[in-house]
């Protein structure tokens, strides 16, 4: 009896062990991973000086993209024609000093997000509170994208929408709330648009906005009387939506010019970054452009004169969807990095890196294509890509998201698209012509890049070994110091999937500086001043920008690394009114907060 007894308890016993053998094991892998993550991020701050943590969760972000349901006689196709809208730019619209996120979703009665940065560390969604969550309504189109810029001047960022769809602009109210003024600014009906910046093109202290179309402006989207919307040719489409320039007339009201200034393209725009490229105190303007060759823009003031095939930068087609400038050589002079499509054993684009030629300057300024130099030329089917220096080294790496359509992983549409890809503008240009996906995948699933910057000409992806992982198709990438502590975090959007905050750690030994720049003759915002940096007998140059990458904006705020031990001369800002501003010896480890002199 006895005995029949602890039989009884040891199986209880046996019983209640073997329940608990999951949560031991859970808990013993949860423990190996926290010390492999540990140990991958000691020994990637030891060789490179940096590391990512994605902790979006923990932030309290928990945002997922959702792309469009476009008309039905597109279904077959809808992943490829529903591909783009994730989208992700950085404000600090309450101006508390804390850099906010703003992120779109892109299906019909989905929610635009806002999160305020709470400066614990976690962020809080305020977009339904604040006016600029619910804009996604049937009928009116869907977001594709967001930028920020001070268009009255009074000290608080305004948001334009971009939109396949009606286009829309939103007044600040001192932080405390946005009001739609679309009517009132004299926007157009409706663009199906992709990309768009704030700029001052004509240096009258007032934000200017560039709007790039991608599918005609006369389509919607949703409700087709043809199915002939696809470009007309893989190389050198021309039917794509037209580019508006909208010229701020200082009233709330915008003018349409870009005929007037010479802006007449119809390539399928998909990024557009604006600088001061010549040293002439005018932004240039960059376009990157699907299904064609690059445009360049030369700025006198007043219009625009198209030089791409005169500088180099026009001369092949591909699939431009990234416009991003930095001074990647601490040469004082912009580089532009466009991403286009590269799939092993099946199409090498290739990205490009447009270096400025030696000994070339001004309205003779030549690029050369250095991308396969510097070891940024293979990076999949790519989108959007940053500089910044992740590392605080001194130089600026190049931060690339990628993957187009992530399906069957045991299914390519490449075959069939390379089908499309070969057939007359008749075939190209009709949906109806583009065999099904049926589930199937098309560069899918891809390894991102993170390239650190040697200061000798060469890159080298260490993605894989600083924490940056996910197989998402990225989209659009920003860079930003959200916890205000002199590193750059990423924050990355997905395509039908999770917005990520990689949270970056950076090797004390490392130095940097900050500027946060505002105008009072310039336009608020500082957009187009430059700082140009000068410590240890080398400079690098950074521009304020109104949007740049593949639908994204980076942290207003200019961020300089620096590293070890630097002895700094001076800081050089040139404002978009011509002023200029010395700052001798600023010491390193600080933001400076610096207002345009009277």
């Amino acid at each position: 009896m006895k005995g029949s007894r602890i039989a009884r308890i040891l199986a209880a016993v046996f019983f209640v062990a073997l329940l608990c053998v999951p949560w031991v094991m859970k808990r013993l892998a949860a423990w190996r991973d926290a010390n492999r993550l540990k140990v991958d991020a000691k020994t990637a701050l030891a060789r490179y000086g940096f590391y990512f943590q994605e902790v979006s969760h923990a932030a309290g972000i928990d945002f997922v993209h959702h792309a469009p349901t476009l008309d039905h006689k597109l279904d077959p196709i809808m992943p490829e024609v529903a591909s783009m809208g994730a989208s992700v730019s950085i404000v600090d619209f309450d101006r508390d000093g804390w850099p906010d996120i703003y992120v779109v979703n892109s299906a019909e009665g989905s929610k635009n997000a806002l999160y305020r940065n709470m400066h614990d560390g976690t962020f809080k969604d305020v977009a339904p509170e604040m006016g600029i969550a619910d804009v996604n309504q049937p009928g009116t189109g869907v977001s594709m994208g967001a930028v920020w810029g001070d268009y009255d001047n009074d000290g608080y960022e305004d948001l334009y929408l971009i939109k396949w769809g009606k286009p829309e602009l939103f007044h600040n109210d001192h932080g405390h709330g946005f009001t739609r003024v679309t009517e009132q600014a004299g926007l157009p009906a409706w663009i199906n648009a992709n990309t768009a910046i704030w700029f001052d093109y004509d240096g009258d202290g007032l934000l200017d906005l560039f709007v790039g179309g991608y599918y005609d402006e006369n389509l919607d989207l949703w409700h087709l009387t043809t199915t002939r919307i696809m470009p007309n040719q893989f190389e050198y489409a021309n039917n794509g939506g037209r580019k508006y320039l909208f010229h701020n007339l200082g009233n709330g009201k915008f003018k349409e010019v870009s005929a007037q200034v010479g802006i007449k393209s119809r390539r399928w725009a998909l990024a557009a970054a604006a600088a001061d490229l010549r040293g002439t105190g005018h932004p240039d303007l960059f376009i990157a452009n699907d299904y064609g060759v690059s445009e360049l823009y030369f700025n006198d003031g007043k219009e625009f004169h198209e030089v791409g095939s005169q500088t180099g930068v026009g001369f092949a087609p591909k699939s431009g969807m990234n416009a991003a400038v930095g001074d990647i050589l601490n040469q004082g002079r912009y580089a532009i990095y466009v991403s286009n499509i590269s799939e092993d054993g099946i199409l090498i684009q290739g990205n490009n890196l447009w270096v400025p030629k030696p000994g070339t300057r001004g309205d003779g300024l030549q690029y050369e294509n250095l991308a396969r130099d510097f070891n940024v030329e293979l990076g999949g089917w790519s989108f959007g890509a940053q500089f910044g220096d992740l590392n605080n080294d001194g130089t600026l790496d190049l931060y690339l998201v990628n993957g187009y359509i992530s399906l069957d992983r045991n299914r390519s549409y490449w075959y069939d698209f390379s089908k499309i890809a070969g057939g007359n503008s008749t075939i190209i240009g009709d949906a109806k012509n583009w065999p099904a996906f049926d589930g199937r995948s098309l560069s899918g699933y891809q390894n991102k890049r993170v390239w650190l910057n040697d200061g000798a000409g060469k890159f080298v992806d260490v993605a894989q070994s600083v924490g940056v992982t996910d197989t998402y198709d990225g989209r659009a990438i920003a860079l930003a110091d959200l916890w205000n502590r002199g590193v750059l975090d990423a924050i990355v959007a997905n395509q039908n999937g999770p917005l990520l905050v990689y949270k970056n750690t950076v090797t004390p030994e490392n130095k940097w500086i900050e500027f946060d720049l505002e105008g009072t003759t310039s336009n608020r915002s500082a957009i187009g001043a430059e700082v140009t940096m000068f410590w240890n007998g080398q400079r690098q140059v950074q521009e304020v920008t109104g949007g740049c990458g593949f639908a994204a904006e980076n942290d207003r705020r200019l961020h300089f690394g620096l590293g070890k031990n630097p002895h700094i001369e001076k800081a050089v800002i040139r404002w978009p009114s011509g002023k200029v501003q010395t700052i001798d010896h600023p010491a390193p480890d600080e933001l400076l907060q610096v207002k345009e002199p009277e």
